[in-house]
């Protein structure tokens, strides 16, 4: 029997009275592009935290000033994470309440993040992941491809192991996510022409909720086609099918 709406919201009430430690670090994610994308929670922390560690403080300075946020801000990106880390570890030890966010997207997911969210842990520090926004998910739903058992692969290696790991991804039998930048993206697929099949299906999507946004479906040698000698912006999520056994 399906419960009453007032049961629900019941429900919703004491789950948030449960006791629980109270984080340290919030991981936020952030729009991808349209920027009414983020949640009431996550303004809401990004409000309320002592500082914003941002993978690229002028990215996050426009959808802080878009929501007149005006907490401090710092960067917090792959080349000083490793620095960084031990220094932002103690300042969250004595205290100080911190959100990640990167330029777009859930923090962790292709993006920094596991250094600091691994550190946290072995300190005994509280951490939350918001839900919200992440590229491939609405590129994969959106494919008309299989995906209740998919791979994700996020951005391949750009040269050692390519090679090796493309090769053990041609009998994959799930559905392939992948993450490429628009000046790879035909290479890219020429490559999966060789290692998947010119008729393996894909999915390509670009500049998800923006303006320009763009899917295109077909074989993946239709895909090459459509966007060779193209002038291609914007971040690409290619989906492939897996190998049908």
């Amino acid at each position: 029997m399906q419960k009453a709406a007032a049961d629900i919201a019941n429900d919703l009430v004491k789950g948030a009275e449960v006791s629980r430690p109270v984080p340290s670090l919030y991981l936020v994610p952030t729009p991808i592009g349209n920027l009414k994308d983020i949640t009431l929670r996550a303004l809401d922390v990004l409000r309320t935290v002592d500082l914003i560690l941002a993978e690229d403080t002028r990215t996050t300075g426009v959808l802080l000033q878009h929501y007149q946020i005006q907490q401090p801000v710092t960067a917090y990106h792959q080349h000083n994470e490793h620095k960084l880390v031990p220094q932002l570890v103690q300042q969250l030890s004595s205290g100080t309440v911190m959100a990640l966010v990167t330029d777009a997207g859930t923090p962790g997911i292709s993006d920094p993040a596991f250094l600091l969210v691994r550190a946290c842990i072995q300190a005994g520090l509280a951490i939350e992941t918001l839900p919200g926004a992440t590229a491939f998910v609405p590129a994969l739903v959106n494919s008309g491809i299989p995906s209740n058992r998919f791979c994700f692969e996020g951005f391949l290696p750009l040269k050692k192991g390519r090679q090796t790991l493309l090769k053990q991804l041609a009998t994959e039998t799930r559905t392939l996510v992948f993450y490429e930048s628009p000046m790879r993206l035909c290479k890219t697929l020429e490559e999966f022409c060789l290692v998947f099949g010119e008729e393996r299906r894909c999915s390509v999507s670009r500049e998800l909720t923006k303006l320009f946004e763009e899917q295109f479906r077909g074989t993946l040698r239709e895909c090459l086609t459509h966007f060779a000698g193209k002038k291609v912006k914007g971040e690409i999520v290619l989906v492939i099918a897996g190998l049908d056994v």
